[in-house]
């Protein structure tokens, strides 16, 4: 079978092909890739057509029989060898996605890849509490079962693609379905490497595949085939409006996060300075983080020095490439992202709000944009309604709980969210808020046990823990009379 000279980005070589069936598959069709730090040319990645969507899913359907017909328990050292072999290429996962998506080099090191690796495990070791649960009920013993659901379509976003792939593949394979998986095309680099992993990992032929290539093409095709059992998908509104439709046309259940436009608010018996610093954070992989606190919503009487604080924060962040240890801020991934986050700024400030601070392109590169604070906005605004996912943040004062939850709950939006005050009143406040998930005190918390996900425009339905499996598994009630049973016609 014919495949492709691999691409080498510093120093790490990695296949531009597809793989399907344990093998590697080249394409015709191929679409380029540059790097966001630098505009750098990283070279020409298979596109997945037709031929290729159909080679994947038959060769999971293929795989599904064996691969489902073992318990949790045999699968779960598949899962462990896989998250090894990720552990084994750390440091090639870590330049790749550097490089290909612009995420911090130290993230990536220091948070994504363990957390990759953990999504794998965590998820196989949990699997095996799932087996037959009982209820026992008065008439009956009732085994509840996790049952594979069949074949599986993951479509993940560029913002995080190796740890947003693992998340959903670590349940979906620890569960017993066969996995097709369609990378981001904007950084697809880190998921042909995972692919690499799984085969020195053993996993047999068929159960995980990877066909590239855009959401037009490649997506489309893989979403409308009736023999996907299930689609998990992250990324925005649009899109999942389009898989929604396209789904539902064959009765596909789908798993959609789609982001949000979350409140950071900060009440005025909160601790200003630790608000502050967290309200920073907010600026870390250039803004392009779903579950970041964009709305910052302050009690007037705290705001002036709320912003001093900040401002103190946001001047020493760190600007510049991905690859320092330094960096705190790196690029945007790609030139029409650029063009979109400025043009909520310009259209933002010609409405009549003001910057506090940033406003435009960073002097670093093409690709990088001064974290930003716009203010004087009214709730009805565009910047403050829709999701910007660049370095850019909006304040807004209130003066009393109610306005805050008001202002909080005012979008379509409801995916994530912070709340800083005296623990009590924020732990209430923070209630109020319609929202998939908010912290208290805190920012980024997150444990593979909890539900994750939001309401509204943000998605449909949860991962993380049962919630997962829930999802990914047929769920089968098999009930067991504790006492002979007799059909009877009889009314009584």
């Amino acid at each position: 079978m014919t495949t492709s000279q691999p691409i080498v980005v510093d120093s790490v070589s990695v296949s531009p092909d597809h793989y399907i069936d344990g093998q590697r598959v080249a394409s015709a069709s191929r679409f380029a890739l540059s790097s966001p730090i630098d505009q750098r040319p990283l070279g020409q990645v298979a596109e997945g057509l037709d031929a290729h969507v159909e080679a994947a899913i038959v060769a999971a359907q293929q795989a599904f029989a064996a691969w489902s017909a073992l318990t949790a328990a045999e699968r779960k050292p598949y899962l462990d060898r896989f998250a090894e072999e990720i552990g084994r290429r750390a440091d090639a996962f870590c330049r790749l996605e550097s490089n290909d998506a612009g995420v911090l080099l130290s993230r990536m090191r220091h948070g994504v890849v363990p957390r990759a690796m953990l999504n794998i495990t965590w998820f196989a070791q949990h699997a095996l509490t799932l087996q037959n649960r009982p209820i026992e009920t008065e008439q009956a013993h009732h085994i509840v079962r996790h049952d594979p659901a069949g074949v599986v379509a993951i479509i993940t976003p560029w913002n995080a693609p190796l740890m947003l792939s693992t998340w959903k593949l670590g349940p979906a394979l620890a569960a017993g379905n066969t996995c097709i998986l369609k990378p981001p095309e904007w950084a697809p680099l880190t998921c042909s490497l995972l692919a690499e992993a799984a085969d020195a990992a053993g996993l047999p032929r068929g159960v995980f595949n990877v066909v590239q290539g855009t959401g037009a093409t490649t997506g489309a095709r893989l979403v409308s085939d009736p023999r996907i059992a299930r689609i998990s998908f992250t990324g925005s509104v649009p899109t999942a409006k389009w898989i929604a439709q396209a789904a539902g046309a064959n009765l596909v259940p789908c798993s959609l996060e789609l982001g949000g436009k979350s409140p950071f608010i900060v009440l005025e018996d909160a601790d200003l300075d630790n608000a502050a610093a967290t309200g920073a954070l907010m600026y870390r992989n250039a803004g392009q983080v779903c579950l970041a606190g964009t709305r910052l919503l302050v009690h007037a009487r705290v705001a002036d020095r709320f912003v001093a604080a900040m401002r103190g924060y946001v001047e020493k962040l760190a600007i510049g490439d991905p690859r320092d240890e330094a960096t705190e801020v790196g690029p945007i991934i790609h030139p029409r992202q650029v063009e979109r986050v400025q043009g909520f700024v310009q259209r933002a400030v010609a409405g009549g709000a003001r910057l506090l601070w940033g406003g435009g392109p960073h002097p670093f590169g093409a690709q990088y944009f001064q974290p930003t604070m716009l203010t004087e906005l009214r709730q009805d605004d565009e910047i403050v309604q829709n999701e910007v996912f660049g370095p850019v943040l909006t304040l807004q004062t209130f003066g009393s709980d109610d306005e805050a939850i008001r202002l909080a709950n005012g979008t379509d939006y409801g995916l994530g969210g912070v709340c800083y005050g005296a623990t009590e009143h924020a732990t209430a406040v923070a209630q109020r808020v319609r929202t998939g998930f908010i912290w208290v005190n805190s920012f980024g918390i997150r444990d593979l046990a909890a539900p994750f996900g939001g309401i509204k425009r943000s998605g449909i339905g949860r991962e993380g823990g049962d919630w997962s499996f829930e999802f990914f598994c047929d769920i089968k009630d098999v009930v067991v009379p504790k006492k002979p049973f007799r059909a009877s016609f009889s009314q009584r």
